[in-house]
């Protein structure tokens, strides 16, 4: 054989199926062509795959009352959902519900963890101090790490701009067993990118469709999509950003690029109005959640995912037989 293919090793498969004596100097090394190696190992990679992952359709989104589902291909205007819109709860009986939910949250995320078969992703945008960081804390409090991941997208590194649009989020995307949590997500570059004109038109206005199938993917790829808008009203963010001045302690919260961005929020507005209405789906539509006062926003995203989860239904996998006879030996 030529030296630019390479020799067969002793004890090495060669591509006509023989085998040479046994070398006892290193490990064995598979020289078949890749596809060959990947027919070989079907039943291996199969097996891999969990049978709940086959058993389990898209899972129907269920928002809690109050929540605005938005209707796929329906345009959007969002002056028409109050933000301070509580949906007639008692304040105070929505803070004792809301430790109710984050139980069962906290039990269903387990039993996701344990099947490993699939995931859930929660997607959170917002105008600047719309509350994505205090619901994510709110409504995830008591959930195990180790089955939780949060991603929060910033302004994407020089690396990240040398990839497609999604390649940052595709990355994040929470594998079988795991919660993830996109503080911020996709929908970035038909937003702040849109507002800055950091790209042509034509560009961010594909984006849509290709955020529509990136979607599609995950869920048929077995990870539910919860998308929750969190929506505030101009008053509202004016209140928040002078309590952050006021308080030294927020201050490292406080961007004064906020107030230059709050000058674009008309048009941050309706940029949020487009994404929603074109990226809402059957599978994945986008909620709308009145989001001024924080007690009724924490309960109704904390309501709707552990309902989502509980139709998920993820079951522990069976355990190994005997396990209930054995003893521990002192």
């Amino acid at each position: 054989m030529s030296k630019k293919h390479g020799k067969h090793h002793r004890g090495h498969k060669r591509d006509d199926g023989m085998t040479g004596e046994a070398d006892l100097h290193g490990p064995t090394v598979d020289h078949r062509p890749s596809t060959a190696r990947w027919a070989g190992s079907v039943d291996a990679v199969a097996e891999s795959v969990p049978a709940a992952l086959g058993q389990h359709g898209p899972v129907p989104i269920r928002p809690a009352p109050g929540i605005v589902a938005v209707e796929p291909g329906a345009p959007v205007d969002l002056g028409t959902v109050d933000p301070d819109d509580v949906g007639g709860l008692d304040k105070d009986w929505a803070k004792d519900a809301l430790a109710t939910e984050r139980e069962r949250i906290v039990a269903l995320q387990e039993r996701l963890y344990a099947e490993r078969a699939r995931s859930l992703l929660l997607v959170f945008q917002a105008i600047d101090t719309g509350g994505k960081d205090g619901t994510i804390r709110s409504v995830l409090k008591g959930v195990n790490p180790q089955g939780c991941a949060v991603a929060s997208f910033k302004v994407p590194s020089s690396e990240e701009l040398d990839h497609d649009f999604l390649w940052r989020y595709h990355a994040r995307v929470p594998g079988r067993g795991m919660i993830g949590v996109f503080n911020r997500s996709h929908y970035e570059d038909v937003l702040v990118v849109r507002v800055k004109g950091l790209v042509p038109d034509a560009v961010w206005q594909s984006r849509y469709g290709r955020i529509n199938d990136f979607e599609r993917l995950l869920v048929e790829s077995g990870t539910t999509v919860l998308k929750f808008f969190l929506h505030i009203s101009k008053a509202e963010q004016k209140k928040r950003l002078e309590a952050r001045i006021a308080d030294p302690e927020k201050h490292w919260k406080f961007d004064p690029a906020d107030l230059v961005e709050r000058k674009s929020w008309d048009a941050y507005q309706q940029a949020f109005a487009d994404a929603l209405g074109r990226c809402s789906t059957a599978r994945a539509p986008w909620l709308v959640v009145p989001a001024n006062h924080k007690w009724f926003r924490n309960y109704v995203i904390a309501r709707t995912v552990a309902d989502t989860l509980e139709a998920m239904d993820p079951r522990f996998p069976e355990a190994a037989k005997g396990i209930a006879d054995l003893t521990v030996p002192d």
